[in-house]
């Protein structure tokens, strides 16, 4: 079977470079060709890198194989006379024309060495030739990677490539890397207008290239003028794009926030019970979602994998549900009216929670993959990306918000709990069953976490840490709301999300968080019932 591969290999291998021998245009550029491809052999390194040089400026795809040959250490020259071959295992093809020659004795080769300059040369050549390829993606990769090197070379291969391009999306990175070509090594004309065309764009790497311009001494004055002029727009906008940016950052964590506090608001808003297990029943919903995404990978066609992330919504409710059931009946319900009591034990709780995730999964980090269409994301402007996955979740927050307040206002379960909520003592004299909503609120709370860590599994890492990281943050968010108040806590989730990001480019991540927790301390202060206070009966319970 191995000779059969190596067979079919070399098979492969001839078929390429005869194909690429048949692109010669003509007799004056077939020779040409031949020539360069004979100094690619040469013992010259100086020879070799001009020949490397001249065959990308030539755009000639038959050059392909021999510069990729002499990067991979695989071109020989024929002692004899001087021909570059390309090794195959221990067969050799000709570089010119592809004619396969079988296996040769080692004193007839020589092989050709290559250093690192040379095959910086070759890299820059291969980007050219794959202008021409006939690969859409191949084509779209070298056209952006042309931007990198902008010089007299890249910019006539990109004017050939402009000429034979239809593709929109590529043709539009062709122009933006022939844009920067033209600003480093055009006509003082060309270079004024490229970086016309260029002043709008909200592009780090222009802006790093035009800063490069208006530096440079020996560029024309009216040039380094345009360059800097450009700079103060592009910076501005970089500027807007940047806010723009941080804010949607915010808003995507704010999200995360909300889904993470939103559980917490009704078990410690509506009931009054610090639990501070919250945190290990989003991460029991994320270990969820990782144990689905496993079935479903054995069990389903590969087709429906990328749904196994739906399948985890309900999966994770209920048994984030049912164990928050479980410790509701066992353990906090003897606790009512004793605060202290009841945070000390709902610590204990997350503790044996987290040490039993470690016993039946180990305290290893694990990968919830992101389902295809989560995957990647769209440039809203230029120089905004906006991922999927954050997109997503901002919009499932605010279904899963829309559901509880329906939940809230529109079910009889609702009813009760608010019920059981403003006054306990008249709800139990109308003949409301408070323990059982008491069990099905904390139940739900538990649940709402357990559909949050499916969410949060597809933004970082699943381990038995993960509800620590939030726990904090959903108090916070409660508290800053307003207790037992979902309006405030998705005012409170948003506002400190957008907050955080505002402050991360200018104080830094953790100074950001200090500073956020020192305003909402001081906010506490001014308002201790937070921004949505509770009124009535409620307010006075």
């Amino acid at each position: 079977m191995s000779w059969l591969m190596a067979r079919l290999r070399a098979v492969a291998v001839a078929t390429a470079i005869a194909l690429a021998a048949a692109l010669a245009a003509s007799p004056a550029c077939a020779q040409q060709f031949d020539e360069l491809i004979r100094k690619l052999a040469s013992d010259d390194f100086g020879e070799k890198l001009d020949a490397a040089e001249k065959l990308g400026a030539l755009g000639d795809g038959r050059a392909i194989p021999a510069l990729k040959a002499l990067s991979d250490g695989t071109l020989f020259l024929r002692k004899a006379d001087g021909a570059a071959l390309i090794a195959d295992g221990a067969r050799y093809f000709e570089a010119v024309g592809g004619k396969a020659l079988g296996e040769l004795p080692a004193g007839d080769v020589e092989k050709v060495r290559a250093n690192n300059r040379l095959r910086g040369a070759i890299s820059a050549s291969l980007s050219k030739l794959s202008l021409f390829s006939d690969d859409r993606a191949t084509r779209l990769a070298a056209a952006r990677e042309a931007f990198k090197s902008p010089t007299p070379e890249t910019a006539a291969a990109l004017e050939r490539a402009l000429k034979s391009e239809k593709d929109p999306e590529i043709l539009t990175a062709i122009r933006f890397s022939l844009n920067a070509a033209k600003v480093r090594a055009g006509s003082v004309e060309d270079r004024l207008k490229a970086i016309a065309t260029m002043a709008g764009t909200a592009d780090p790497q222009v802006k790093n290239l035009l800063t490069g311009v208006s530096n440079d001494k020996d560029a024309p004055p009216e040039v380094r003028k345009a360059a800097a002029e450009a700079l103060v727009s592009i910076e501005r906008t970089l500027a807007i794009v940047g806010v723009a940016e941080n804010v949607f950052q915010g808003i995507s964590l704010g999200s995360v926030l909300l889904l993470a506090a939103v559980g917490l608001a009704i078990t410690f808003g509506v009931m009054g019970v610090i639990n501070m297990a919250h945190g290990e029943m989003i991460m029991l919903g994320a270990y969820t979602a990782y144990t689905v995404q496993i079935v479903c990978r054995a069990l389903l066609p590969k087709e429906f994998v990328g749904f196994y992330l739906v399948i985890s919504v309900p999966i994770a409710f209920v048994v984030a549900g049912a164990v928050g059931i479980l410790i509701e009946r066992t353990v906090i319900r003897f606790l009512y009216g004793r605060p202290l009591d009841t945070m000390l034990a709902t610590w204990g709780l997350s503790l044996i929670l987290q040490q039993a995730v470690r016993s039946i999964f180990d305290a290893q980090n694990k990968e919830v993959a992101n389902p295809a269409w989560m995957t990647g994301g769209f440039e809203l402007i230029p120089g905004f990306f906006v991922a999927w996955n954050r997109l997503y979740i901002i919009v499932f927050c605010l279904m899963v918000l829309l559901a509880i307040v329906a939940l809230l206002r529109r079910t009889s379960f609702g009813l009760h709990m608010r019920a059981v909520t403003q006054n306990r003592d008249m709800a139990a004299a109308m003949g409301i069953p408070t323990a059982r909503i008491d069990a099905l609120t904390f139940g739900l709370g538990s649940g709402l976490a357990g559909i949050a860590g499916v969410a949060l599994s597809q933004v970082g890492n699943v381990s038995p840490n993960l509800g620590t990281i939030y726990i904090v943050d959903s108090f916070l968010v409660v508290v800053f709301g307003g207790v037992g108040n979902l309006l405030g806590t998705l005012v409170g989730a948003l506002s400190l999300g957008i907050i955080n990001k505002l402050l991360e480019p200018v104080a830094g991540a953790v100074l950001g968080k200090v500073a956020v927790l020192v305003f909402i301390i001081l906010f506490i202060q001014r308002r201790p019932r937070g921004l949505f206070a509770l009124k009535g009966r409620a307010a006075d319970s």
